[in-house]
């Protein structure tokens, strides 16, 4: 795999040179990759029809695009993504608005060689999964602005994952939603970990059909990671349903699902207005408040969530009124505050933590891992996350998805398992951040990164720059429309 990796890594320097970036690399990989799939299944692509308005279609097959050369290439390759595009269904989804970046036709037929040298359908589902994503990983490592629509780390989304236990086996229509879904790491896991369960039999005969086409969905804003959502999760059989568009702002459609898992977008850009939802008890301008309370909405009564939210979700100032709700609507009976430095070097300063809940039941007892506390800060090289910063986590949590596994604070033995009734919680104005025991003793004698500094910096002044402009929001609906002033006619 990383032999692989590497050789498509090696190949994204040089193009880097002739104007293609780290994500248009990937994208264009993700149109070459299918095509020659498609090719592998026997899928005929060669004799496309789209509409008389839109000119004629051309043959999209994989060996007669692999044997163009020179500009008739580059003609040949953008007639396939415009043909491609006009087609309904997940062709249409994933070659949806798609361009070419190539300039020079040697770089494109050297790629389309790369590619045509493997045999991709014959590699294992989580090889040819793990080579697509290992040039995510690197893609967002290399350019660490933004990457957090593209990367959420894979250990912390497997262990979610082992927690929830998102099993289509355990009912019939069991539907699984990220309304954040990036490049669809938290549904491309949850699908490996089925596989895992079921010995890789999850598209057996059992299953089949359904896990393929109707356990799976997601919503994304921006289209391209949704587009690579969709290519990550047909490498692994699957055809979900993606929607694009902005899951806060737009009215939720009538589905609702057994379980959501998702880590939204953190800080505040783009969030200087109050959606204009009637579901939202609560009206902020905050981003992660408000997916909290979409997330509540998606919930099925009885459906369980797990949602990755930064520390200022848990203190900013509207905190405590969307715990409240989230407390009466649902049980919020674990919460995970992960190690510092969890999203390095994607987010390296931002401060998170996982929530779980399941809707219905109203809260009676949080829970608190403490896996921060006397922690050394993740970093990406010398200390990164594994499986064991969080495996103790998944002993506490226990064997039953809603939180209801027999629990103790013994089960922890550094102290890192407390439990707080709800009486607790309201006597902190359901404020979770000050759910809180564990003492910070002094790890090493150095200060965090200056970027750490800045990041948490920034992240507290987004939140009140968020605060701000909800007063003032406030403030403008309940103020009074201006009398007219009276007009004195002439003596």
């Amino acid at each position: 795999m990383s032999d692989v990796v590497q050789k498509f890594w090696g190949f994204c320097h040089t193009l880097r040179h002739d104007g293609i970036d780290y994500g248009d690399y990937i994208e264009q990989i993700t149109y070459l990759l299918f095509l020659k799939m498609a090719d592998e299944r026997e899928i005929d692509l060669s004799r496309m029809v789209v509409p008389e308005s839109e000119g004629a279609a051309i043959d999209c097959s994989w060996p007669t695009l692999a044997g163009a050369q020179e500009e008739a290439l580059t003609r040949h390759y953008n007639g396939v993504l415009r043909t491609l595009s006009l087609q309904p269904g997940l062709l249409g989804d994933i070659f949806g608005r798609a361009a070419s970046r190539f300039n020079n036709p040697v770089n494109l037929k050297r790629l389309i060689d790369l590619i045509d040298e493997t045999k991709w359908t014959t590699l294992e589902i989580d090889l040819k999964a793990a080579v697509f994503e290992g040039l995510l990983e690197k893609a967002a490592s290399e350019g660490k602005k933004g990457a957090g629509q593209y990367f959420t780390p894979r250990r912390l989304i497997q262990s979610i994952v082992r927690c929830v236990r998102p099993d289509p086996r355990a009912q019939d229509g069991l539907a699984i939603c990220d309304p954040a879904c990036g490049t669809g790491g938290f549904l491309v896991v949850a699908y490996e970990w089925l596989l895992a369960e079921t010995r890789g039999d999850a598209a057996g005969p059992q299953l089949g059909r359904r896990v393929r086409l109707g356990t799976y969905f997601g919503q994304e804003l921006v289209q391209r990671p949704r587009r690579l959502a969709l290519m990550n999760l047909f490498l692994h059989g699957l055809e979900p349903e993606i929607k694009l568009g902005d899951s806060i702002d737009e009215p939720p459609e009538e589905r609702r699902f057994d379980v959501v898992l998702t880590n939204p977008p953190f800080g505040n850009k783009g969030a200087n207005q109050v959606p204009r939802r009637a579901d939202f008890v609560v009206k902020t301008s905050n981003k992660q408040l408000n997916f909290l309370q979409h997330v509540i909405t998606l919930l099925k009564p009885g459906g369980r969530a797990a949602v990755i939210v930064p520390d200022n979700c848990l203190f900013a100032d509207q905190a405590g009124e969307v715990f409240k709700v989230l407390t009466q609507e649902c049980d919020l009976h674990t919460v995970l505050r992960l190690p510092n430095g969890t999203f390095t070097p994607y987010s390296a300063g931002t401060k998170t933590n996982v929530v779980f809940f399941t809707k219905g039941p109203v809260t009676e007892t949080v829970w608190v891992y403490d896996a921060r506390t006397n922690v050394p800060r993740i970093t990406k090289k010398d200390r990164p996350l594994t499986q064991r910063h969080l495996a103790a986590f998944e002993a506490c949590f226990g064997l039953d998805p809603n939180g209801r596994s027999r629990r103790s604070a013994g089960d922890s033995r550094e102290d890192r398992w407390r439990s707080f009734s709800i009486a607790e919680v309201r006597a902190r104005d359901f404020k979770i951040d000050g759910l809180k025991w564990l003492k910070e003793e002094s790890l090493e004698d150095e200060l965090p990164e200056p970027e750490d500094l800045a990041a948490e910096a920034i992240a507290e002044l987004e939140s009140a720059v968020a605060d701000l402009t909800s007063v003032i929001e406030l403030l403008t609906s309940e103020a009074e429309p201006p009398r007219p002033r009276a007009v004195q006619g002439n003596s």
